[in-house]
């Protein structure tokens, strides 16, 4: 096919959303129905904690709009409750946890893919594999270890314990990343003499940034949002995370809270959220690829 057809053939594929109805059916219907399941959950959190508990426990009326909101669940989670230790506990165990296994998952991806040491793929097929191990098997040799060593419900049983599962993860992910970038600009650095720890530092990171903040969030969020590690290791209430403490406090026997549930849940996903629009563009670009050749 010549080049000509080639652009004709493009001009008529663009040509085919020229239409209003067929923009409608193909781009703005598709993106209305994900904007709705994406954001749902987040307006049923808000909602149900601004709703008092006469409209929660009442089966009439509208169960997705308020009639008179009121804000006493927050009170009640933030002032009657461990809530603001629990949100601290979680972002000082989730940030250095997740630099920890950063700065780990750096070494081990850079060693396995620009090295080229011998037994280098068997290293990062290992790494895949104990990434595929899942949580739930390991936490029980853990508990033992941890118990041993005196940590149990202490913070730095979770932040000696998540890195077992968050190293593997960023390692791998980063070695595809590393992959990417060019030998040549290690080649002519190492003729101008400069060192491994100088190319890593000055040429490698600086052009795998996209890929550390992928590698920071997929982390981070995973060590937000664990649940089984955090509830074997700790029992005493001040020390809890935000995934435990609002299971485990705000549900008495058979009596669901919902008011603070939904308040503690809503400002527990905000963080997060944020932190995902936040480096949105570098997170696109380290799923997409890095430098090209």
């Amino acid at each position: 096919m010549s080049k000509a057809q080639d652009i004709s053939a493009d001009t008529a594929g663009m040509s085919y959303l020229d239409s209003v109805p067929r923009r409608v059916v193909v781009t703005y219907l598709p993106l209305v129905i994900f904007l709705f399941v994406l954001l749902f959950p987040f307006y049923w959190m808000g909602v149900t904690s601004v709703k008092p508990d006469n409209e929660l426990l009442s089966r009439d009326g509208n169960p997705f709009w308020v009639i008179a909101p009121t804000l006493a669940h927050f009170k009640k989670l933030l002032f009657d409750t461990a809530y603001p230790e629990w949100l601290w506990n979680t972002i000082l165990v989730s940030v250095v946890s997740t630099m920890f296994s950063l700065f780990a998952s750096v070494l081990a991806a850079y060693a396995i893919e620009r090295l080229r040491f011998q037994g280098a793929k068997q290293v990062g097929l290992g790494i895949f594999l104990a990434y595929l191990v899942p949580p739930s098997i390991l936490f029980i040799p853990l508990a033992a270890i941890v118990y041993q060593l005196g940590l149990f419900d202490t913070r730095w049983a979770l932040i000696l314990t998540y890195p077992t599962f968050l190293i593997p993860f960023c390692t791998w992910l980063l070695m595809g990343y590393f992959r990417s970038i060019p030998y040549e600009l290690e080649e002519c650095a190492l003729i101008d003499g400069a060192t491994r720890w100088q190319i890593l530092v000055k040429i490698v990171l600086p052009l795998a940034v996209p890929g550390l903040i992928s590698a920071g969030i997929f982390a981070f969020t995973l060590s937000w949002n664990e649940f089984i590690y955090a509830l074997t290791f700790i029992s005493s209430s001040e020390m809890k995370t935000v995934p435990v403490g609002v299971v485990t406090e705000l549900v008495e026997g058979d009596v669901y809270h919902w008011g603070p549930l939904m308040a503690g849940a809503l400002l527990g996903s905000l963080p997060v959220a944020f932190i995902y629009s936040f480096f949105v563009e570098h997170y696109v670009s380290g799923m997409t690829g890095s430098v090209k050749e």
